[in-house]
């Protein structure tokens, strides 16, 4: 075996030890509907998502049960626009991810499924399996919620040199 094959088999190796999440499903709940017909036009919207795979409308809780597409990167703030360019408004958005030896803190940022998560209000711990975050920004809970959390930094954009570890990352702030 050649060198480089080495290093090759060394650098796969490491990639796949490394802590990982999978962004894998989600609950969203939306505000604005009056009517059936409000129903069908977020469910229209979301199935076109290039990123998800099905979608379910739960008539009960009036909610969107979502599973996303394997592998698929996931950005937030696409279904929030998705859903306002439909004419209506998120008011929580739950998401399911399979966790691998994600070690979390409260108040603390940790970097998987392609996303910076800022974790609140949460027990010192290693996610594995899967485990559902609710996302706290602005525009994924209703105003009430949003502004029990709103006094961190960061919250108003997400997008903040006291925020992000990543300068110009957007940051989603989560609790489980």
């Amino acid at each position: 075996m050649c060198m480089k094959n080495i290093w090759l088999a060394v650098l796969l190796l490491a990639c796949s030890l490394q802590p990982k999440a999978q962004v894998t499903k989600a609950t969203l709940t939306p505000g604005g509907i009056t009517c059936s017909m409000c129903s069908k036009t977020i469910y229209e919207a979301l199935k076109k998502m290039p990123v998800i795979e099905s979608v379910k409308t739960n008539f009960k809780d009036e909610s969107y049960a979502i599973v996303f597409k394997k592998d698929a990167t996931i950005d937030f703030d696409d279904i929030n626009k998705t859903i306002v360019e439909a004419g209506y408004y998120i008011t929580r958005l739950k998401v399911a991810m399979q966790f691998n030896n994600v070690a979390i803190k409260n108040d603390a940022k940790v970097n998987t499924a392609g996303l910076e998560l800022h974790f609140v209000n949460v027990q010192d711990q290693v996610l594995n399996g899967e485990k559902v975050v609710t996302l706290l920004d602005k525009h994924f809970e209703t105003e009430k919620e949003f502004k029990k959390y709103a006094a961190l930094p960061c919250m108003n954009n997400g997008v903040s040199s006291t925020c992000s570890t990543i300068s110009g990352t957007k940051v989603y702030h989560v609790t489980l």
